[in-house]
């Protein structure tokens, strides 16, 4: 898959998959095409060339409402929460349901503080954004990216901006929901040693184009020296 923005050629001939049940993180420096990469993947942005197969369907080929039915079984957590100030913990992941779910108010309530109990808010459901920790907005937007019960789930950044007990502890919080609703994942990050526990497998973009991919094992591998030293330099 190729993504160029006019005369700068952001993806050079991108390609990998993400098995059932994965997690796949995509490592590189700031400015590799890694936030590009998400924004194809969602359908925000369209590949110059190239297919994007999501849930058997290539979502390029797909008209607007096609795509919408597709981005309902995909999540997305935000590098910055995008939490909507305005509405309380709760309202915000109610908000996906109520444009997309037909089940009652009460429902939506009742499955919104369900997803907080889940990510360790079970006591703010009526804060606002405000009034909470970067931290605490992570996992907002990671309950409010379940909140469709999705099949997949993007991460942008999930760790980034937070300090090291934190970005832990967003990160075992990621494996253990990933498990328990089964889903397939792609974490854009350039957090090595986050990426290390998120993710079962990793490819690393290097001016657009995938410069190493396989298990950790397998980049620790790598006689790569810029592979090497990103792993170094990344824990």
């Amino acid at each position: 898959m190729h993504k160029s923005f006019g005369r700068q050629m952001v993806l050079d001939g991108i390609g990998f998959e993400v098995r059932d049940g994965e997690t796949l993180a995509v490592l590189g420096r700031s400015g590799t095409g890694k936030s590009v990469l998400l924004k194809v993947l969602i359908g925000l942005a369209s590949p110059d060339v190239g297919t994007i197969t999501i849930c058997g369907q290539n979502i390029v080929e797909l008209d607007v409402g096609e795509l919408n039915e597709i981005r309902k079984k995909i999540g997305f957590l935000f590098q910055q929460g995008a939490l909507y100030d305005s509405l309380t913990l709760e309202q915000n992941v109610m908000f996906p349901m109520r444009r997309h779910m037909r089940i009652s108010r009460d429902e939506q309530r009742k499955r919104a503080r369900e997803l907080l109990v889940s990510v360790g808010l079970e006591k703010d459901h009526d804060k606002f954004p405000s009034q909470i920790s970067g931290g605490m907005q992570k996992r907002v937007g990671l309950a409010r990216a379940l909140a469709l019960d999705p099949d997949i789930v993007l991460f942008d950044e999930p760790t980034s901006g937070l300090d090291p007990i934190t970005a832990a502890e967003i990160g075992k919080l990621i494996v253990s929901l990933k498990q328990k609703h089964r889903m397939s994942a792609v974490v854009v990050t350039h957090d090595v040693r986050g990426a290390r526990v998120i993710a079962d497998r990793a490819v690393l973009i290097d001016q657009g184009k995938i410069r190493a991919e396989g298990s950790f094992d397998d980049l620790e591998g790598s006689q790569d020296p810029l592979v090497s030293q990103f792993l170094r330099e990344g824990c």
